[in-house]
């Protein structure tokens, strides 16, 4: 048996917890608020950290033109390139397979597979991924030509003159984003 010494408790009383705080008599109005307000507030830190993927503004802007230039914005978009690319990004199942190489807890291991990218938070996560791979660099400065003909042309789309095409469209969906 414990003493009061050893537990740090007086004999007969308890640990109470915060939230068993609002239960008894012996707290305050103002400490039971307090405790309820950090309750609060680490609930929508936690629900903000699992639910849904946090891109900087300039990175999300990048994202969105893509979707737009590859699903035309849909929510379920049908596949393209004759059924090779999947979801609101047209991922491709090597470039997905890239990304979870770099990340693998977008991959089986932890319970996703190709099929998630119809999933736009998904997809979003594994566009991050790739690019965090491929070009760092200027995935962390939002340099928006490089990621769009990346995410179009692969690991050396940058330097491809093919890519020039969809940079262009990429770039317009951008403006339209600006002007409005």
């Amino acid at each position: 048996m414990q003493t009061e010494r050893q537990s740090g408790q007086p004999q007969g009383r308890s640990l109470r917890l915060p939230w068993e705080l609002s239960r008894g008599t012996q707290a305050s109005a103002s400490s039971r608020t307090t405790v309820c307000f950090f309750g609060i507030a680490a609930l929508l830190i936690l629900s903000l950290m699992v639910g849904v993927p946090a891109f900087a503004a300039e990175q999300q802007a990048i994202l969105d033109a893509i979707r737009q230039v590859e699903s035309g914005g849909e929510a379920n978009p049908p596949r393209g390139d004759d059924g090779k690319a999947l979801g609101p990004f047209q991922i491709h199942r090597i470039y997905w397979q890239d990304a979870v190489a770099f990340d693998p807890q977008l991959g089986p291991e932890a319970g996703y597979s190709y099929e998630d990218c119809a999933d736009r938070f998904y997809a979003q996560l594994v566009v991050k991924a790739y690019m965090l791979r491929w070009i760092p660099e200027d995935w962390s400065r939002a340099n928006a030509e490089v990621i769009a003909r990346t995410h179009n042309g692969g690991p050396l789309g940058q330097g491809k003159e093919a890519t020039e095409k969809y940079w262009a469209k990429v770039r317009r969906e951008l403006d339209k984003r600006n002007e409005s």
